[in-house]
């Protein structure tokens, strides 16, 4: 972190002096930057957004904030230090390096933080860019993902936010902290280059989201779904020779009982899992790689290039090159 940046974080400001003193929650914005129902904060987009498309701020410490939602998406990022906060009624803690993704209209509040602690909040006005959106670009290309999202657990439906371990993920931290210099720096372009930072870490955190629900969803899961999601990121890692019986024996289940349980969760069957797999990989080189077909439909595992041709035109409405060139992929 630019040690010009990290000292003016570190520094109070008049509110978090008064907030120091007092222990007393200040209002850190004017009355027209919000609404009031029911006793919560709802933030406008009318306000932050004015004059720019993000808006970033550190996060006044020394005294409770209270509940509120937002109209747009927002991202806390821990940069030192840690904070409790209460989301949609849960009571969860930041730990420094980690990133929390609140979707809009999703309730928190923050306990008050210490000198020590520097949280960063990151909004932005696009209203397309949220927890739907995220979720329905991982789904078009992971199993596992498009089952948690499929699969209904006792009626709940997916959380309005997500903790990313970005501690532990050097390069999301990377991303995060530029954007956070640039711009408390502003200097010449530097809007410019946090607009260009911004589809990187997206694309990161969209690469992560499974990674992070799924482990929370199965413990809501019963077995029989467990076992199915085990089965599809078994597939996703595994699929250019997977077979049931290889499934079933890595697994450590029977494999009619295997079998049984895919169709029935999934409504799929192994064969067609692992195809859809297949398919997903190889649209993804089609798009993104000059490699002919002929290589692609070997890499990812196909043995009869009639049959790729017919499941991937079935699939996508047409053929592979006729895709590569309709989505600009690489020629």
């Amino acid at each position: 972190m630019e040690e010009r940046v990290e000292k003016q974080l570190y520094r109070l400001n008049a509110k978090e002096k008064w907030q120091k003193e007092t222990g007393q929650f200040s209002m850190d914005y004017p009355k027209n930057s919000f609404s009031e129902k029911n006793g919560t904060m709802n933030l406008l987009n009318e306000y932050f957004f004015r004059n720019k498309d993000i808006y970033v701020s550190k996060h006044n410490r020394f005294a409770d904030y209270p509940a509120h939602s937002h109209q747009f998406l927002e991202l806390n990022y821990m940069l030192r230090g840690e904070c409790k906060q209460v989301i949609e009624g849960k009571e969860e803690t930041l730990q420094e390096g980690e990133l929390l993704l609140l979707d809009i209209g999703c309730h928190h509040s923050i306990k008050a933080t210490g000198e020590n602690d520097i949280l960063i909040n990151i909004l932005f006005r696009d209203q397309n860019i949220n927890l739907e959106w995220l979720t329905g670009i991982k789904k078009k290309n992971s199993l596992v993902y498009d089952f948690l999202l499929n699969s209904a657990v006792d009626g709940q439906r997916m959380k309005k936010y997500i903790i990313f371990k970005s501690a532990n993920i050097p390069h999301i931290k990377r991303v995060l902290e530029q954007i956070i210099v640039e711009y408390f720096l502003d200097e010449e372009f530097s809007t410019k280059i946090i607009t260009l930072y911004l589809p990187i870490l997206f694309t990161e955190l969209v690469r992560k989201c499974d990674t992070y629900l799924s482990d929370e969803v199965k413990n809501l899961y019963s077995e029989t779904n467990n076992i199915a999601l085990n089965t599809l990121q078994l597939i996703e890692k595994e699929y250019r020779e997977l077979t049931l019986s290889v499934a079933a024996e890595a697994l450590g289940y029977n494999k009619n009982y295997l079998s049984n349980v895919i169709k029935q969760k999934t409504g799929k069957t192994f064969t067609e899992l692992v195809n859809k797999q297949k398919l997903l990989a190889a649209d993804l080189l089609i798009e993104s790689t000059s490699l002919p077909i002929s290589e692609v439909i070997e890499q990812v595992g196909f043995q009869n290039k009639t049959y790729f041709y017919t499941l991937y035109k079935k699939r996508y409405g047409m053929l592979p090159l006729e895709k590569r060139n309709t989505s600009g992929g690489v020629k």
